[in-house]
């Protein structure tokens, strides 16, 4: 069974699917020898890494980064397209593209194209639900393998209202799509969503949130977390790099991080290629 089919069946099943951040294949690796089934690629995410906001991310950058995830790591890259990079006709050449990438997932928004910038702010404009219903219907026929699954995501239960997001939901699952996604803002809603939305529901929260059976006793399918690993990171980095410039040492075990740099290789997959290389390269006495 390939990857997306895996994932359609753990969503069609009813089961929790959780998907922490994975920019790269080294960080999806770790996760899937975790026991992890999914990894999210998240456009807010990696537009920090470049130091810019999603909103000036171009598709080739999504794309590539996709595609590196997909190509050393065996499971299934649930890719962030947020806006879709356009209307209807540019979220066509998008699914596409980032189908044939190898992602097992796209998440598209109902957020005005261009995105705005401010949307890191918490300022999001939205379109008018037909004419995302419309981009939700364009997105699933371009798709060629229909275990790709096309994940719908709005935010009016911020913006607008939970009504109107229940509303929005229902309609986008009326177009064709897979999943859902909203991000409830009380017990209540995230109770009542399940019981009102036809259709398997998505979220985005901290993986710390809740365990996997309450997630599973609610009725939610799929929860991604696109915070903690990259905030793990940055805190790490900034408590490291500011002792050293301010005590002249890290404070760090030595010994341990060697350790670990070690172990890099195995994380990465070298085995293979070190049988290769053995077989066919002349080694120096």
């Amino acid at each position: 069974m390939s990857v997306r089919s895996r994932l359609r069946a753990a969503i069609d099943a009813r089961e929790v699917v959780f998907a922490p951040l994975a920019l790269d294949a080294l960080t999806a690796r770790i996760a899937e020898q975790a026991g992890f089934q999914a990894v999210y690629l998240s456009g807010g995410a990696l537009g920090y890494t470049h130091a810019v906001s999603e909103a000036l991310l171009t598709l080739d950058e999504l794309v590539h980064a996709t595609r590196r995830v997909v190509a050393r790591s065996d499971v299934a890259v649930i890719a962030d397209a947020g806006v879709g990079f356009g209307d209807a006709v540019h979220m066509t050449r998008t699914i596409r593209e980032i189908e044939a990438a190898g992602a097992a997932a796209v998440e598209i928004e109902d957020q005005v194209a261009p995105k705005r910038v401010s949307h890191h702010r918490g300022i999001e404009h939205l379109l008018a639900p037909e004419e995302m219903a419309a981009k939700v219907e364009h997105a699933v026929r371009s798709r060629d393998d229909r275990d790709f699954l096309v994940i719908a995501r709005t935010g009016a239960v911020k913006n607008e209202s939970f009504e109107d997001a229940v509303r929005r939901a229902n309609l986008y699952r009326d177009a064709g799509a897979d999943l859902l996604m909203l991000m409830p803002r009380a017990d209540e809603q995230w109770a009542q969503a399940p019981r009102r939305i036809d259709g398997p529901l998505a979220t985005i929260s901290s993986l710390d949130t809740r365990r996997a059976d309450a997630w599973r006793d609610l009725g939610w399918s799929l929860v991604v977390d696109p915070f903690t690993t990259q905030a793990v990171v940055v805190d790490a980095l900034r408590t490291l790099y500011g002792r050293f410039m301010a005590e002249g040492q890290t404070g760090t075990d030595r010994h341990r991080i060697l350790e670990t740099y070690r172990t890099l290789s195995d994380l990465a997959g070298f085995a293979p290629l070190y049988a290769i290389e053995d077989a066919t390269t002349e080694r120096t006495p």
